[in-house]
């Protein structure tokens, strides 16, 4: 699964508004920036107590960019 589908599969279960979910990917030679949209009373949701819920997506993101040996980051946009 691509990474950008893995993260969007991810966001969409957490939010109560999935149909407002974006992710867009930008990306470079050997590394990926992956910024997710969410509605604004989601935000808190993908973040999590002390950020724990989007760190663990980054988590999971940096394990599937690591098995095509590339590098992601992961944002959250407004």
């Amino acid at each position: 699964m691509p990474i950008t589908e893995l993260v969007t599969y991810l966001t969409k279960a957490l939010v109560d508004d999935p149909d407002s979910v974006a992710v867009r990917e930008v990306s470079g030679e050997r590394s990926l920036i992956v910024e997710i949209g969410v509605a604004p009373d989601d935000i808190g949701k993908v973040i999590g107590r002390r950020g724990r819920i989007v760190q663990a997506i980054r988590t999971v993101a940096k394990a599937a960019a690591a098995r095509e040996g590339r590098r992601v980051e992961v944002e959250i946009i407004e």
